[in-house]
């Protein structure tokens, strides 16, 4: 028996089912609500397995278990809304203070004879100097394109 067994009431059903035919709600909610009718093992469901959703609506199998999951663990809402992605400040290279260092760099006279500074050159004297401990060449251009 499965861990997270799906039991709709005559209300919920009736919701999904409205949510199919209104054509308002966004791809992703309407294949949800067709996984969530598929796998409803109350009386009168179809009671569906997971590989046969999964085949009938062109998703992954593992797609179907989070759905059911959601359901049980969430409500109906949790299942059908995608959830926000949390923000993620601590995967950011660049801070203000080294913007400000990149852009007083980029700025300044370059080494060894060259006419500009490249992205790459930008990016080995951040680490040179001690600034950070790597960054891309791509995270510089990046950087001084949004400062423009």
């Amino acid at each position: 028996m499965k861990k997270y067994s799906v039991q709709l009431d005559a209300q919920q059903r009736q919701m999904l089912e409205s949510l199919l035919t209104g054509g308002k709600a966004t791809a992703r909610s309407q294949t949800h609500a067709r996984i969530l009718l598929k796998a409803d093992q109350a009386e009168g469901g179809p009671g569906w397995t997971d590989e046969q959703i999964a085949e009938a609506l062109s998703v992954g199998r593992a797609t179907v278990e989070r759905v059911r999951k959601r359901f049980v663990e969430g409500g109906l809402l949790d299942a059908l809304v995608r959830r926000p992605q949390p923000e993620r400040p601590q995967k950011r290279k660049m801070d203000g203070e080294l913007e400000a260092r990149l852009v007083t760099l980029a700025c300044s006279q370059t080494e060894g004879g060259q006419k500009r500074w490249t992205m790459r050159m930008l990016a080995e004297k951040l680490v040179q100097l001690g600034y950070i401990d790597q960054i891309s060449h791509n995270t510089v251009w990046v950087t001084l394109k949004k400062m423009n």
